[in-house]
C-alpha cells in the first residue's frame, strides 16, 4: 500500500521520504529531500542548549574536584604534565625524574597548561591540581558532545541531534574512562572531528550565484577550509595517541571513498599540501624527541622504543614489557553493550533499521545523510576488528563511542517519526523492538533496586567505615592489569560504606524505568527517552560519590597529605627522604601531591623500565632506583627515611624490616612507615588525623 506522509518540518531529516512503501517486514524508500530541515524557534535552541549543559554539569563537572587522582595511570600521567611545569622541558615526558617516553605529548601539555592557571592559585593546591588534570577530560566530553550535535543535526534532523548529545552524556562508557587521565577521550574528538571535517570537504561548492539563507555561504564556497581542518585534527590525534590514529583514518578512508563514489573527489582533500600541514604540525616533536634522547644502555633510543616497541610490538602483544592483558573475545565484545548503557538496549532498532536500508545506502546520488551512516560504520567496524586483534585495555575502543551513538540516535529518530500519531504510518515491527528496549530497561532496573534493597537492608546495622579498601576482598583478578579489575573485589561488609549512592541508585532504577515505559506507552517518546537519560544521570552521579568512596584503596594522596602535615609542622626536616616500595605506579600519587621526587625501591619495572637505562638515571647520586638490599643498608642511618608500602607488598616488607619501623599512617592495607619514631611533640590528636586523611567518615 502507497501512503502519503504528510512532514512536519522540524521533526524530518533531510533525507526523510515524502512517500514510503511498507509493511511489517520492509520498506522502500522514495525520492531524498535535498532542503535542509527547518531551524528551531530561538526559545527552542535554548532549551536544547540548557539541557545539554545541564547533563554535563551534573555528571562531570560536580567530579572535577573529587577524587583525588588515582595511582597508576591516573597520576602518572599528571607527572608527566607535571614535570613540563617543573623542568620547563616541553619535549621529552619525565615521571619522577625518569624519562617516559611511552606516550605522544598532546594531552601533557594540555594537563600542564590547565596545572599551570588552576594549581597555583589557591592555598589548597592539592584539590586545585586535581581540579587542573580533570578539567581538560570532562571538557573533552563536551566538547564530543557539541560535535556529535553539529553532525547529527546537519544529517539527521534536529531530534537525532539532541539524542546523540544525550547519549554521549550519559552513556556508562564515556563517564566510566573519564575518570582516569588517559589520552583516549582526547583521540576520540580529534577523530571524529577529522572524520567530519572530510565529509564536509568533500561536498561540492555553491554556485556563485545561487541565492542561500544560512551563514555557512563563505564555508561552502572554501572547502578547502574543511580540509585543511581534517588534516589539523589528524595531526593532533597523532600527537594525541600515535600512529594509531593514521591508521583508523586512512584505513577507513581508503573503503569509503570508493564505496560512496567519492574517489574521483580526492583532490577536495588537498592531499598534497594536506600533508605537509599535518608534517609541519606532528614531525617536529618526534623529531625533536628522537634527537634528544639517544644512548640509553640497551643500544636503544627512543624511536625504537616509541615506534617498534610502542606500537608494533603493542600490536603483536610483545611490547617490553609485557604488563598488558587481553580481554577474552567474547569479553571485548559484549562488554560494548554496557559502555554504551543505557542506549544499546535499542540496538536491535538500530540493527534492523539499517538492514531494511542497506540497498538505499549506496544509491547515486549519495547523500550527506548516506555518506555519514557509511563512513561512521566503516570507521567502527575497523576500530573494533583492530582491537580484538591487539592487546588491549577497556576504553581503547573509546573511539567508536560517538559514532555508534550517532548511528544509533539516527536510527531511533528515524523510527520514532513512524510511531508518532497522526499522519504517521506505525511500523509494528519497529514498535515491538522499542517497546522490548523500555521493558528491558525496566526489567534490569527493578532487579539492581531489588538488589540495592537488599544491600541496604542487609546493612542498616553495620557501622560506616570511610577505609573501603580494608573491607574488600584483594583477590587480584587479572593481576589488576585490566582497568575495571578493582571491581570483583568489592564484598559484603564493604557496602556499609557506599549507602549514600546505593540508596540513590535505587530509587532511580526504581521509578525512572517505570517512567519511561508508562510515557512511550502514551506516545510521548521524548519524554520517554528523557526519563530513561535522567535515569542514567542519577545512575551516574551516584556511581561517582560511589567511586570517590573507593578514593582510599585507589588513590595513595591521603599518605602524601600526611607527609605534607609532618612537613607543616616540622616533625620532620626538609632533607627527609620519601621512598615507594615497589613499582611506582602503586603509589604514584605521593609524588604527584608531594610536587618532588621519590625513591624507588624494587621499582624499577614497566614504565620505569626503559628509562632506567639512561645515564642521568645510571650514574644518579644518590640513586632513584634501589634495591631491597640498599634499603635495609640505609634504612635507620643518614636522613630519615619515610617508606610507602602498597599492600601487595606488606607481607615482604614486614619481614624485610623487622621490628625497626615505626607506622605513621595505615589505610586499605597500605602503610606509611619511618626508620625512627617521630619526635613527641609531634603526635597528632588520633580524631583529628582521621579527620585530615578520612573526611568522609565525619558525614
Amino acid at each position: 500500500m502507497l501512503e502519503t506522509v504528510t512532514a512536519r518540518p522540524h521533526d524530518l531529516a533531510r533525507d526523510q521520504p515524502p512517500t514510503r512503501l511498507m509493511n511489517h517486514n520492509s520498506y522502500t524508500t522514495g525520492p531524498i529531500a535535498n532542503s535542509r530541515p527547518k531551524p528551531l524557534p530561538a526559545s527552542r535552541v535554548r532549551l536544547v542548549w540548557l539541557l545539554i549543559g545541564g547533563l554535563w554539569f551534573a555528571i562531570y563537572f560536580a567530579s572535577l574536584f573529587s577524587p583525588p587522582l588515582l595511582d597508576d595511570a591516573d597520576a602518572t600521567h599528571a607527572q608527566a604534565a607535571q614535570s613540563m611545569i617543573q623542568s620547563g622541558d616541553w619535549v621529552t615526558l619525565h615521571v619522577n625524574g625518569v624519562r617516559y617516553l611511552e606516550k605522544p605529548p598532546l594531552p601533557y601539555w594540555i594537563a600542564a597548561l590547565s596545572l599551570r592557571l588552576f594549581a597555583n592559585q589557591s592555598a589548597d593546591a592539592g584539590t586545585f591540581a586535581t581540579f587542573a588534570i580533570h578539567l581538560p577530560l570532562a571538557l573533552t566530553v563536551l566538547a564530543l558532545a557539541i560535535l556529535g550535535f553539529v553532525w547529527s543535526r546537519r544529517a539527521f534532523g534536529e531530534r537525532a541531534a539532541l539524542y546523540t548529545a544525550v547519549f554521549l552524556l550519559t552513556s556508562t562508557g564515556a563517564f566510566l574512562f573519564t575518570r582516569i587521565f588517559i589520552p583516549d577521550a582526547l583521540l576520540s574528538l580529534l577523530l571524529a572531528l577529522s572524520l567530519y571535517c572530510m565529509l564536509r570537504a568533500l561536498e561540492p561548492t555553491t554556485n556563485a550565484g545561487a541565492p542561500r539563507l544560512d551563514s555557512e555561504t563563505w564555508v561552502r564556497r572554501m572547502p578547502s577550509i574543511y580540509a585543511y581542518l581534517m588534516w589539523t585534527a589528524l595531526a593532533l590525534a597523532i600527537l594525541a595517541k600515535g600512529l594509531v590514529a593514521l591508521v583508523f583514518f586512512f584505513g577507513t578512508a581508503a573503503i569509503f571513498l570508493p564505496l560512496a563514489g567519492e574517489l574521483r573527489h580526492w583532490r577536495r582533500l588537498r592531499p598534497f599540501t594536506g600533508i605537509l600541514l599535518l608534517l609541519a604540525i606532528a614531525a617536529p616533536w618526534h623529531i625533536l624527541a628522537g634527537l634528544r634522547n639517544t644512548g640509553s644502555s640497551d643500544g636503544h633510543g627512543f624511536f625504537w622504543f616509541y615506534f617498534v616497541n610502542e606500537h608494533l610490538l603493542r600490536f603483536l602483544g610483545r611490547r617490553i614489557p609485557r604488563d598488558y592483558n587481553k580481554l577474552p573475545s567474547a569479553l571485548y565484545w559484549s562488554l560494548h553493550l554496557v559502555w554504551l548503557f543505557p542506549w544499546s538496549l535499542f540496538a536491535p532498532t538500530a540493527i534492523l533499521t539499517a538492514w531494511r536500508r542497506r540497498r538505499d545506502l549506496l544509491t547515486r546520488p549519495i547523500t550527506f545523510p548516506r555518506r555519514t551512516i557509511l563512513l561512521l560504520a566503516i570507521f567502527s567496524a575497523l576500530v573494533l576488528v583492530f582491537f580484538s586483534l591487539s592487546t588491549n585495555q577497556e576504553y581503547y575502543t573509546f573511539p567508536v563511542y560517538l559514532p555508534l551513538l550517532i548511528l544509533l540516535a539516527a536510527a531511533l529518530s528515524r523510527a520514532e517519526r513512524t510511531l508518532n500519531p497522526g499522519p504517521w504510518t506505525l511500523d509494528p515491527t519497529l514498535d515491538r523492538l522499542i517497546l522490548a528496549a523500555y521493558i528491558a530497561f525496566t526489567i534490569l532496573g527493578l532487579a539492581t533496586a531489588l538488589a540495592l534493597a537488599y544491600g541496604l537492608w542487609t546493612s542498616r546495622h553495620l557501622p560506616f567505615n570511610p577505609d573501603i579498601g580494608s573491607l574488600l576482598a584483594h583477590r587480584g583478578i587479572g593481576d589488576y592489569t585490566l582497568s575495571m579489575s578493582h571491581f570483583f573485589d568489592l564484598t559484603g561488609p564493604s557496602f556499609a560504606a557506599l549507602r549514600l549512592p546505593a540508596l540513590i541508585a535505587a530509587l532511580a532504577f526504581a521509578l525512572g524505568p517505570v517512567i519511561a515505559w508508562s510515557l512511550y506507552h502514551r506516545r510521548h517518546l521524548n519524554a520517554a527517552l528523557m526519563t530513561v537519560a535522567m535515569t542514567s544521570t542519577a545512575f551516574l552521579v551516584a556511581a561517582h560519590v560511589a567511586f570517590t568512596r573507593f578514593a582510599p584503596i585507589l588513590s595513595s594522596q591521603n599518605f602524601a597529605a600526611r607527609i605534607l602535615t609532618l612537613e607543616q609542622q616540622h616533625a620532620i626536616s626538609p632533607d627527609t627522604q620519601v621512598l615507594l616500595f615497589g613499582d611506582q605506579s602503586y603509589g604514584s600519587s605521593i609524588p604527584f601531591y608531594l610536587d618532588h621526587h621519590v625513591f624507588l625501591v624494587d621499582g624499577r619495572s614497566t614504565s620505569m623500565l626503559f628509562g632506567s637505562t639512561f645515564p642521568e638515571v645510571v650514574t644518579a647520586a644518590p640513586p632513584i632506583f634501589l634495591t631491597t638490599q640498599q634499603l635495609l643498608t640505609e634504612w635507620g642511618r643518614g636522613p630519615r627515611k619515610i617508606l610507602f608500602v602498597p599492600a601487595e607488598r606488606r607481607d615482604e616488607v614486614e619481614h624485610l624490616l623487622g621490628p625497626d619501623q615505626t607506622i605513621l599512617s595505615e589505610t586499605s592495607g597500605k602503610l606509611l612507615l619511618t626508620d625512627r619514631p617521630l619526635p613527641p611533640s609531634s603526635q597528632l590528636d588520633s580524631s583529628k588525623l582521621e579527620a585530615q586523611q578520612n573526611p568522609a567518615s565525619h558525614e
